[in-house]
């Protein structure tokens, strides 16, 4: 169904402050709020992106954190929302966006806030780790926007908390993660209590085989818009590989943080508990550390955090999983304790140094069981990575598969027509 989009007379007045934006045709509330932010222009995900959703076109985005993709799905939900009617005193959600973890459904509640202030719509964030009695309570008041993390949204909605039948529009956001994390087979059960009249958008990094048969099951005609990079910029991160023994890696890296020239390091490892291993191995080296993953409550992460960027913890030890939440300026290195499975999440890691023009490095460290990894991740970024420490090895040790393989899952049949897509849920 068309939109009824306000011409640029319309905007005249705020036009000067922002033109890219009052031309995508966002309604007046909508670019205020963005003047108060001192947003002036669209980012390029949000330029593609604004018209096509307001156009009610389904939407697939390959984009990366920090390419300002939620502005370009929270605007054009915000401007539709606030044009159409509510019947009824209980206000049920209209907008459902799913986050991987409990840091980015917190960051996406804060940007609706944020581009919402100016416009008489609610949002609520729930996420596990607290208490659900706030989450219901905010619930029962009327919500017209819903921010969730897959696991507390089953069990509200299996408690009967939350009522999914007026969705008009569901924003997957980081279904490579969701897949990371073992929530694909939630996420489908609750899109299946989803109406299949609805605009859809999934946004990836990454397109894993399992997250590419997600987009097919629940995007009709989609647009598809790519703004991740093809390659990390290696121009700007110095890399560098130190090859060492398993055994060895806690003492190297505490060599190497007697460098005062690494002021703020993330390390990288691939599990939990060897995050919690690092952490307290630097602790008792008298270096502030402090870990960030999924094991750890709200409260204990968000203390991490907090502590990560005002400096009073140094490094901060980390899971990729976690690391998505992660949003900090200024990090000098990034260290690869373990090397990743898959090399794109070698790219997302190192992407988190060298921002807004400062340098940064990636240091890694490969044992012997590491080389197929590595030789993965050169192969991507087209590149070999400089030796710092130890000799390249000559022969590749086999790993053993990882046992993270796909099963199939059984998708929906979508056969649906668009000719009444939401005509009377559109109306002005």
């Amino acid at each position: 169904m068309s939109q009824s989009r306000p011409g640029p007379q319309a905007h005249k007045d705020l036009s000067v402050n922002n033109p890219g934006f009052a031309d995508l045709g966002l309604a007046d509330p909508i670019l205020r709020a963005l003047d108060a932010r001192e947003h002036t222009t669209p980012t390029p995900i949000q330029e593609k992106a604004i018209p096509e959703l307001l156009g009610d076109m389904d939407l697939l985005g390959i984009a990366q954190t920090g390419t300002g993709k939620t502005g370009a799905f929270a605007l054009p939900i915000l401007h539709t929302l606030s044009r159409a009617h509510v019947d009824g005193k209980r206000r049920h959600p209209r907008a459902l966006v799913l986050a991987p973890t409990r840091e980015l459904a917190i960051q996406i509640g804060e940007e609706f806030h944020g581009y919402g202030k100016f416009l008489h719509l609610r949002h609520v964030v729930i996420f596990g780790g607290v208490s659900q009695h706030p989450q219901v309570n905010k619930l029962r008041r009327g919500v017209d926007i819903l921010v969730a993390t897959p696991g507390r949204l089953l069990d509200l909605m299996e408690q009967g908390h939350i009522n999914l039948g007026y969705i008009e529009h569901l924003v997957l956001d980081e279904a490579d993660r969701m897949l990371d994390m073992g929530f694909i087979r939630d996420v489908r059960k609750i899109i299946a209590k989803l109406p299949e009249d609805r605009q859809s958008l999934l946004f990836s990094a990454t397109m894993p085989g399992e997250v590419a048969k997600l987009s097919q099951d629940i995007l009709y005609e989609p647009v598809r818009i790519d703004i991740a990079p093809k390659a990390v910029a290696v121009e700007v991160i110095k890399q560098s590989v130190h090859f060492v023994d398993t055994n060895e890696k806690i003492g190297l890296l505490r060599d190497l943080l007697a460098d005062k020239q690494m002021k703020r390091v993330i390390v990288f490892t691939r599990t939990k508990h060897r995050a919690n291993r690092v952490a307290d191995a630097l602790t008792k080296a008298d270096i502030q550390a402090d870990v960030i993953h999924g094991n750890k409550s709200q409260g204990a992460r968000q203390r991490a955090l907090d502590a990560f960027r005002s400096g009073s913890a140094r490094v901060l030890v980390a899971t990729d999983i976690a690391a998505r939440g992660i949003d900090v300026s200024g990090i000098t290195h990034v260290v690869n304790f373990e090397l990743p499975n898959d090399p794109e999440s070698y790219v997302h890691r190192i992407g988190r140094t060298a921002r807004a023009g400062a340098d940064g490095a990636a240091l890694s460290f490969c044992d012997p069981s590491e080389y197929d990894q590595l030789k993965d991740i050169e192969k991507l970024i087209r590149q070999t990575i400089t030796v710092a420490g130890g000799e390249r090895p000559t022969q590749v040790v086999r790993m053993k598969p990882s046992g993270r393989g796909g099963r199939n899952r059984p998708g929906r049949n979508r056969n649906r027509s668009r000719r009444n897509r939401r005509p009377s849920r559109r109306a002005a």
